[in-house]
């Protein structure tokens, strides 16, 4: 792999037909970034499904490496767009969110600094149909998470974590290393970042970092994903899988010898 290409922050959206729409919105919050010299940014947009609905929401733009494939949720879109995300860090974004102009190099900015920092998140703020934002309290202060941190205030808080998933900025390694995301059809990033908390320190800008946005259509907001059952199935293996990385002695970065 180049100098070049290893300066480069991936950034990773997994999108379906009806989210597709939102696309020329979130590439808009992308060409808004600056970053430092010397690095760049590439969108990796996988379709979870190989239909005509998508194609014609991508932008035009020599940075976007669009894919399709079998449908299998977002966490296996996601995971399967790793083939191609050649750069030393990954970026989420969803498709119907959009970033807040300084994130990308916030973020950066974080893990550059620290090489025992294995990820970052952000503040998030829910863009409503409106357009206006609301914000939520609790957000932790701008500075480090300990490991174990957002596992112990998940737990403790009626599984939510203190930070948002979907703002994730990681290690490329380091996500490779814990397999992408979780094969559950829903969390898949919240265990996600319940393991990279297990092995790893991380970092928290309380600058907001995130658009989440709110509508009819959105997979978070349909009835199967508050299904009791299925959700206290998914809560328990993703924090299984916490509690035995936490527990297997194996940490990010490996002690130094």
């Amino acid at each position: 792999m180049s100098a070049a290409v290893t300066r480069r922050v991936v950034v990773v959206t997994a999108v379906h037909a009806p989210s597709a729409r939102f696309l020329p919105e979130a590439h808009t919050s992308l060409c808004a970034q600056e970053l430092p010299e010397g690095w760049e940014w590439h969108w990796v947009i996988q379709e979870d499904g190989r239909t005509d609905a998508v194609a014609p929401y991508v932008p035009d733009d020599a940075r976007i490496t669009f894919r399709q494939g079998r449908p299998g949720g977002p966490g296996v879109a996601r995971t399967i767009a790793l083939a191609h995300a050649e750069g030393t860090y990954v970026k989420i974004l969803d498709a119907d969110d959009q970033l807040t102009p300084g994130a990308l190099a916030r973020d950066l900015a974080a893990l550059e600094a620290d090489r025992t920092l294995g990820w970052a998140t952000s503040r998030a703020l829910d863009r409503l149909p409106d357009g206006s934002t609301v914000g939520f309290p609790g957000d932790p202060a701008t500075g480090p998470i300990e490991r174990g941190a957002v596992l112990d205030f998940w737990r403790a808080n009626g599984f939510r974590a203190q930070v948002h998933p979907a703002t994730l900025f990681v290690r490329r390694d380091l996500l490779l290393a814990l397999g992408g995301w979780m094969a559950l059809p829903a969390s898949e990033d919240t265990g996600l970042l319940l393991a990279l908390n297990s092995v790893s320190r991380g970092w928290f800008s309380a600058e907001v970092g995130l658009l989440y946005r709110k509508w009819e259509g959105q997979a978070t907001g349909q009835a199967a994903h508050a299904d009791t059952a299925e959700r206290a199935a998914r809560m328990a293996v993703a924090e299984a899988r916490a509690r035995a990385l936490a527990g297997s002695g194996w940490s990010w970065p490996a002690p130094s010898r």
